[in-house]
């Protein structure tokens, strides 16, 4: 933590957990994961986090 002028503690800046590069592995990998769950009703939501990433990397 650093502090101001005033006194007051600030918090530190947060940093990025996963790089770019991540965002397409895991996209890569919840695509082939769709595939093996593709009858089951869970798929759907797997399928939207694949295009939510899509928009990320």
């Amino acid at each position: 933590m650093t502090t101001d002028t005033t006194g007051h503690p600030q918090p530190a800046r947060s940093r990025a957990v996963f790089s770019q590069e991540d965002f397409g592995l895991i996209r890569t990998a919840i695509a082939h994961y769709l595939r093996e769950v593709q009858d089951q009703p869970e798929s759907v939501k797997y399928a939207n986090l694949y295009h939510r990433l899509g928009r990320v990397a």
